[in-house]
């Protein structure tokens, strides 16, 4: 088991020494996505604000939640980077073969082109989501710093998750597909945009059991309510830890061995 994990901490530091190269091909990913368009990777703030305003405004779910504005904002910004790092990582080694097979790069330099082209379009729903905190008038207070640690913790889970739905993928096929309509229902069954108020029933199993809620709490109650979540910190700890862990004895064992199933 250490030596699985001792190949794959030699993969991911042989990546990260590369890190010129995969944060310039995650800039022209970018770049390539909206290369015709009027405004570039602007319609990913659009995108964003579209959807912000549409649970906003069109579903009017508000009423019993205080500023709801900034509920659904954070939320969003949240849910949309977990989604868009989960269902872009099935398919990574597939899109990926050509290189994979022509070339002796670290698996750990596709993963990290893949997690910087989510924070890039993360990025700008960041800005969108700053300004919805504006305009509903959410303070900026010091518990915000506990937010930004969330955000850290957030982005450092992100490679691991990678790794893991990228092997995933490889394997098996029809994971992408799986994949891809269960993080369409998960929004739905995640309180992206309604918010538990206590009791039981289904709604209640669907909070507590889900581990992208603890994500959420961990970046939007500092913000709304000024308090430390520590158990969704704790919790959401341990499922980065696990991740990691995973992922490492993935990457050690089936660097070399993914080439053959693709």
């Amino acid at each position: 088991m250490f030596a699985t994990i001792k190949i794959a901490l030699k993969d991911i530091h042989a990546g990260l020494r590369m890190r010129r190269v995969w944060i310039a091909l995650a800039h022209e990913d970018i770049g390539d996505q909206h290369r015709r368009t009027a405004l570039g990777p602007l319609w990913l703030l659009i995108n964003y604000l579209a959807f912000a305003g549409t649970f906003i405004f069109v579903f009017q779910r508000g009423a019993s939640i205080p500023n709801y504005e900034a509920y659904v904002a954070t939320g969003l910004l949240v849910w949309f980077y977990i989604m868009e790092t989960i269902s872009q990582s099935v398919s990574l080694f597939v899109r990926e073969e050509s290189f994979i097979k022509g070339t002796t790069l670290p698996l750990s330099v596709y993963v990290m082109r893949l997690a910087t082209q989510s924070v890039i379009r993360a990025g700008y729903a960041f800005i969108g989501c700053l300004a919805i905190l504006v305009i509903s008038g959410t303070s900026l207070t010091v518990m915000w710093a506990w937010s930004a640690l969330a955000i850290v913790l957030i982005l450092a889970t992100a490679p691991a998750a990678i790794i893991l739905f990228a092997f995933l993928g490889a394997y098996f096929p029809d994971s992408q597909f799986i994949v891809s309509n269960l993080t369409r229902i998960g929004m739905f069954l995640t309180p992206v945009f309604w918010a538990y108020t206590g009791g039981g029933g289904v709604r209640s199993t669907f909070y507590y059991s889900n581990p992208f809620t603890y994500f959420l709490e961990i970046v939007r109650i500092p913000i709304l309510s000024g308090d430390v979540p520590v158990r969704s910190f704790i919790l959401c700890g341990a499922i980065t830890a696990s991740l990691w862990a995973v992922a490492l004895l993935l990457l050690g064992r089936l660097r070399k061995q993914v080439v053959f199933v693709l």
